[in-house]
């Protein structure tokens, strides 16, 4: 009788590997990026950190006494963002989520403009400096598909240019995330994922929403390189966003990058993460923070002082109020504004509900 036993063969192995540069005590574990060995680069990272940081706690103090709506804060994330928008060249097109302040004010975008959004005005979505980035994304994973037929495009046109995206860590459970990265790597497109893991899809645990070792690793699936970086970490991650960037510019296709973090505020100020998660996690996290972490390998090598920091911080402040008061001074928009970017040619239903809206503010005005 022949034997019912099957022979199996490895056909397939795969690795995540992870980066750091910086340790949370701001000590290097690994050699220096090149960008990194220019000391003005290094302070540019800096300072935009500490402006996010400024900008985070305003907005937060906005809705808190009535001045601005739900708003979704960044408090321990500044590295990401300033890590891409350091890395993107101004011909790239950013696809943000909601947490990527520091990347968008390095594109632009303006603080009041962002203020706007965050107030329900829609002229807030509208970027003076910066008309081609994609507005903040809260539906969840929505923007991927997006960035996908954005970058298809980018390579029909033979253009060098790249799409980056960024989703949250229970983005990638969507199947937005995986038919989008399906297609970047069957198409071998000129797009950048950055799938933020930040421990929390809301008030989910990572752990809760998949049951994936990493985040990154769902790449393998769609046959794209994923790798792990220290999210904290603002030079290991401007470091290894950057070179996945620049192989997309140059036919190298799509990479995934999953940068490690904590998400320190709430979900939005319409949230009490308390309910969900211990406090005392929180207060293990703040160990890690990204900003501490930059200030102290500053002062290491001796380019950054007290002096330095509170003049930064006065600066930043001076910068925030004067971006606060140019929010607060815009006039609202105008009921009938609600119709203007629905369509080319605004179909006759449309057209009467706007002239009917029209002429009830005319007889309150008279």
């Amino acid at each position: 009788m022949a034997s019912s036993k099957q022979t199996q063969t490895s056909v397939a192995n795969f690795e995540v590997f992870y980066s750091q540069v910086l340790n949370p005590q701001g000590e290097l574990v690994a050699p220096l990026p090149y960008f990194a060995c220019d000391t003005d680069e290094l302070i540019a990272l800096y300072k935009n950190m500490v402006l996010t940081r400024s900008f985070d706690s305003k907005a937060i103090a906005l809705q808190r006494t009535g001045k601005m709506g739900t708003y979704a804060s960044s408090l321990g994330q500044e590295a990401i963002a300033a890590a891409i928008g350091h890395a993107m060249k101004a011909e790239d097109v950013l696809l943000p989520v909601y947490r990527e302040y520091g990347a968008m004010f390095q594109r632009g975008v303006a603080m009041h403009e962002l203020f706007l959004y965050w107030g329900g005005d829609e002229r807030g979505m509208c970027y003076a400096n910066q008309p081609q980035d994609f507005p903040i994304a809260v539906p969840i994973a929505s923007q991927v598909p997006h960035a996908v037929g954005i970058a298809y495009a980018m390579k029909l046109r033979k253009e060098e240019r790249v799409a980056v995206v960024v989703i949250g860590d229970g983005a990638t459970s969507k199947g937005d995330f995986y038919e989008g990265i399906n297609l970047a790597g069957a198409w071998n497109l000129p797009v950048v994922f950055v799938t933020i893991n930040n421990y929390w899809a809301i008030s989910l645990p990572r752990e809760a929403q998949t049951a994936a070792q990493t985040i990154c690793q769902k790449s393998i699936a769609a046959g794209i390189p994923g790798e792990q970086v220290d999210g904290n970490d603002v030079i290991g991650a401007r470091n290894r966003i950057s070179k996945a960037i620049e192989k997309a510019r140059q036919g190298g296709g799509p990479s995934v990058i999953e940068p490690i973090t904590y998400r320190m505020f709430d979900h939005t100020t319409a949230d009490d993460a308390s309910r969900y998660r211990d406090p005392e996690e929180v207060e293990k996290h703040k160990q890690f923070d990204p900003i501490m972490r930059m200030r102290k390998y500053l002062e290491s090598i001796n380019l950054w002082s007290e002096a330095d920091e509170q003049q930064l911080n006065d600066e930043c402040s001076a910068k925030v109020e004067s971006e606060v008061k140019i929010y607060l001074d815009t006039p609202p928009q105008a009921p009938e504004s609600m119709f203007d970017h629905l369509y080319a040619e605004l179909p006759k239903a449309y057209q009467a509900q706007r002239d009917e809206l029209l002429n009830q503010g005319g007889k309150r005005d008279g």
